[in-house]
């Protein structure tokens, strides 16, 4: 199997797991969006959310996030400023000690121009999404992966993996103490000559 196949096949498992909503008319499916969602429940659920973005409490966060939906374990760590969908709140499961880091956001939905999609998202236990990241609908984060900061993430990523960049993609292979990083080559050999 080649490397571009096993990519084409993690995502086709999100798309797999993301419904299609087509809507009609000539608006694009955002101007629909009160017929997907109450509007009253989805003020609600920003209201929250915006508590939930600037509170400091861990646990505060955990309850206000159960509050609207999210299916949140013990010990899971959400950063400020970190947001959770607001529409589909109740698609967002984060599993036992995970970390959401500062203005992440993970999302269960995308408006296009004549449909909308969801999915659910699934954060591993102890995994990591580091600040700024960005979770589509559908992707599962397998237990102690890690999202690096910034990062777009458009697949699956499996169990123990490191992901980075736009759209995320696996980095170099990690050691278990931490002394041997990847170099640009890709040899492993960090030194560099003169």
């Amino acid at each position: 199997m080649t490397d571009e196949t096993d990519r084409s096949e993690r995502t086709n498992r999100r798309h797999d797991r993301v419904r299609v909503h087509p809507t009609t008319g000539a608006s694009n499916s955002l101007a629909h969006w009160t017929t997907a969602r109450n509007p009253l429940q989805v003020a609600i659920n920003y209201l929250v959310i915006w508590l939930v973005r600037i509170s400091p409490s861990l646990r505060l966060k955990r309850w206000l996030m159960r509050r609207i939906g999210v299916t949140v374990g013990e010990g899971v760590s959400w950063g400020l400023e970190a947001t959770p969908d607001v529409f589909w709140p109740e698609l967002i499961t984060v599993e036992d000690d995970a970390i959401v880091g500062y203005d992440a956001t993970i999302l269960c939905h995308e408006f296009l121009q004549d449909e909308y999609r969801t999915g659910e998202v699934v954060v591993g236990g102890r995994a990591m999404i580091g600040a700024g990241a960005i979770v589509l609908p559908g992707v599962e984060i397998g237990a102690d992966a890690r999202v690096a900061a910034n990062s777009l993430v458009t697949r699956d990523v499996a169990p123990g993996t490191t992901v980075a960049g736009v759209p995320a993609r696996p980095m170099g292979s990690d050691s278990s103490d931490g002394s041997r990083e990847e170099s640009s080559d890709g040899t492993g050999d960090d030194s560099r000559s003169e």
